[in-house]
């Protein structure tokens, strides 16, 4: 069960992954043996999977942004998906309920990079049809859960 005290830690590494403990502790109004004792149990329960720097894409020449959306045919729909998060294209693959199977968010070079993941995503077995949609503006992207 989260507490209030878990929320706050966690708020405040959202903030800035890179405080102290002890930083964590004052601004919190802990001590840094409770934040390092929450920061364990979270971990340990699975609620804090690991720690990664958030980057900017177009920094690293991925400049554009797609949603594709995927149908998936004749019962290999978790097999299907888990090929094609390997892509390192793949930033995410949703399992979806509706028209489609699965939605990919994808990172690119350039159109022609992207027309070359299409390509390979039409080719793998399974895969029936795709729609993708390029994403104009980012209005919002944060990889933060709200607690």
């Amino acid at each position: 069960m989260i507490d209030e005290l878990d929320r706050k830690i966690i708020r405040v590494l959202n903030a800035n992954g890179r405080k102290s403990f002890r930083e964590v502790a004052k601004e919190v109004g802990t001590s840094a043996t409770a934040v390092i004792n929450t920061v364990k149990k979270l971990e340990a329960a699975g609620a804090v999977r690991g720690y990664v720097p958030v980057v900017d894409p177009e920094y690293f020449g991925f400049h554009l942004a797609a949603i594709i959306a995927v149908r998936i045919s004749r019962g290999k729909l978790l097999e299907t998906q888990k090929r094609i998060s390997l892509d390192v294209h793949v930033a995410a693959v949703y399992d979806v309920t509706g028209d489609w199977d699965s939605f990919i968010i994808g990172r690119f070079t350039n159109r022609e990079d992207l027309n070359g993941f299409i390509k390979k995503l039409l080719a793998i077995p399974y895969v029936d049809r795709t729609v993708t949609h390029i994403v104009l503006n980012v209005v919002k992207e944060d990889p933060r859960v709200a607690v």
